[in-house]
């Protein structure tokens, strides 16, 4: 994991929100860990593409969750990982 970071910056999930504010995270390179908290059931948009919402969390801050939409091959790869999955 030392090797894998190195030269980078870890920025909690619940932290996110304020570091997007407050800094130009396009010129870093930075990584983030979320725990998948909650699936929504997978869903279709109006010309039939589906895609799935996860809820992410760093537990460390159980009222600050992203939103991850998944579309596409992302989607059709993942939308059966469990909740609770890293």
């Amino acid at each position: 994991m030392d090797r894998k970071m190195a030269n980078r910056k870890l920025i909690r999930l619940s932290q996110l929100k304020n570091k997007l504010a407050t800094e130009n995270l396009e010129e870093i390179d930075w990584v983030t860990f979320g725990v998948i908290v909650r699936k929504v059931t997978p869903q279709s948009t109006n010309n039939g593409r589906t895609f799935s919402i996860w809820r992410l969390n760093d537990l460390r801050d159980l009222n600050e969750c992203v939103s991850l939409f998944l579309f596409g091959e992302v989607h059709k790869e993942h939308w059966k990982t469990d909740q609770g999955t890293v």
